[in-house]
């Protein structure tokens, strides 16, 4: 082969591993959430407890629920995750509420539609 032959292929390899890599690294971002959220900027910045980590002791919490809703709001001089969720043949909702800077549960109340 000669040196335009070599090159033309090295560049197609190139444009084909570079696909591959890309579409790989799309594949790896996290879902987004399949809930609805309301989670200001100005506020995450201030908090110490992942949503990840409040969305688990909430689900802890009340087991066998899914998440329908969650807020991060000030609540009564606290931060706090405001999770809505949801069990299967119960009606209404499950608001459970989370310290967004300690992780401690500080609410829990049923809602009815």
């Amino acid at each position: 082969m000669n040196n335009r032959t070599m090159t033309s292929i090295n560049f197609g390899l190139v444009a084909v591993l570079s696909l591959v890599t890309v579409g790989g690294l799309a594949a790896q971002q996290p879902a987004a959430p399949a809930y609805k959220r309301d989670v200001p900027a100005a506020l995450l910045s201030q908090t110490k407890i992942s949503e990840d980590s409040a969305r688990t002791l909430a689900l802890k919490r009340v087991p066998g629920s899914a998440v329908k809703e969650l807020e991060l709001e000030r609540e009564h001089g606290l931060l706090i995750w405001s999770f809505d969720l949801t069990v299967a043949g119960k009606p209404g909702v499950e608001e459970v509420e989370v310290d967004a800077l300690t992780g401690k549960i500080v609410g829990v109340e049923h809602e009815k539609d």
